[in-house]
Order: C-alpha cells, then sequence, then structure tokens
C-alpha cells in the first residue's frame, strides 16, 4: 500500500492512495476463486481496483462539468466511460464480480475511493483552474497505476487493455496541462517520465 501526498494551489492537503486495495485475498469472491482460475490473485484484484479507479476518473469529470459546463470535462468524462466499460469487458470475459454494479455516480465499492471522490470534488468546487488540476492529477495517477499493474501480469489480453488505457491518459493529460498553461508539478510520475508525455503529440489509442 502506497500513500501519496497532492498540495494544491490551495490550503488543503489530501492523501491520495494509489492502488490501495485490500492485501487479504479472502476478499474475493468465492464464484471468482472457482472460475477465474486462469488469473492470479494480483490481477484479480488490479481489474476490480481498476474498474472503480475509471469510474472515479468519470464522475469526477461529470461533476466538473455540471459546475463550470467546459467541454473538456464532458469530453474526457465519455472517453472514461469508454476506459470503464473496456475494463468491465474484461471482467466479464473472466467472470469476475463488476464492483461497480449499481452504483450511481459518486458510489464506489471501495472505501477509500468513496473518500476520494468526495475529497477531488471538494477541490473542484474551490475553482475551474483548480478542477483543471484535480484533471491533470487524475491521469498523472491513472497512468503510474497502470504502470504497476503491468508490472503484475503476463496476459496479453490484460496488457493490452492497460497499455490502451495508460494511451488515453496520456492524451487526457497533456489536454489538462494545456488548460493550466503548463503550470502543474508531477506527482505520481518521474519528472523524466511527466516531460516526455507532455513534449509529445497526442497518440492514436486502442479505444
Amino acid at each position: 500500500m502506497k500513500k501519496y501526498l497532492i498540495l494544491l494551489s490551495i490550503p488543503l492537503f489530501i492523501s491520495l492512495q494509489s492502488c490501495d486495495k485490500d492485501d487479504d485475498d479472502n476478499n474475493t469472491s468465492s464464484t471468482n476463486q472457482t472460475t477465474s482460475t486462469s488469473l492470479t490473485a494480483d490481477e484479480i484484484t488490479d481489474l476490480l481496483y481498476l474498474r472503480e479507479e475509471e469510474k472515479l476518473a468519470h464522475n469526477v469529470y461529470i461533476y466538473a462539468y455540471q459546475k463550470y459546463t467546459v467541454m473538456i470535462f464532458q469530453n474526457i468524462a465519455n472517453s472514461e466511460q469508454t476506459h470503464t466499460k473496456a475494463v468491465l469487458d474484461m471482467l466479464t470475459k473472466y467472470k469476475l464480480d463488476d464492483p461497480a454494479a449499481n452504483k450511481a455516480i459518486g458510489e464506489f465499492n471501495d472505501s477509500s475511493l468513496q473518500q476520494l471522490y468526495t475529497d477531488l470534488t471538494t477541490i473542484v468546487d474551490s475553482s475551474q483552474t483548480h478542477a483543471f488540476t484535480v484533471g491533470a492529477t487524475i491521469e498523472d495517477l491513472d497512468i503510474f497505476d497502470l504502470s504497476e499493474n503491468i508490472k503484475r501480469s503476463s496476459k496479453a489480453d490484460i496488457l493490452k487493455l492497460y497499455n490502451d488505457l495508460m494511451c488515453g491518459s496520456r492524451n487526457h493529460l497533456r489536454s489538462y496541462i494545456g488548460k493550466l498553461n503548463g503550470n502543474y508539478s508531477p506527482q505520481y510520475l518521474t519528472l523524466s517520465d511527466y516531460n516526455a508525455i507532455i513534449s509529445s503529440p497526442k497518440e492514436n489509442c486502442g479505444i
């Protein structure tokens, strides 16, 4: 479990938990254990968490769009909906229960993501610029988490999903940094990785 601290340009500190997942494998349902034997425990945990992590991005951006009616939030929210659906398709393929089933916008099965949604939307409320910073931070975190997930899987289909999602997050990060006129410091990515992303052109991604 890793904890990271975000400092925005307002007097508010938020502790984000990257890949804050229960280490107890017994948290996986017996159905998943019997029908997903081709997946490792790490792969199961990562996919389940990723489903709600992508939902978090979508839900926060919808919240930001409803407050400021700036199209970047709606456009990236639409992309995040595609991303979370792609993760759901992978869960379905491996017969994993959907942790986001019947969850409305702003509702999460994972308690750390539930708190994170509350914290991030509070920052969104403070200003439009802070909302852009929240967007950049979410994408920064997503890219970091996906790079860690890649280290824990050897399945070609899962690795393709992770790489496609990471490609999309790089594009989203570039878009938010553009709105911030470059005024953002990476919270999770190394400075060299961050600079490589924002100095390169928009990519064509698989999803």
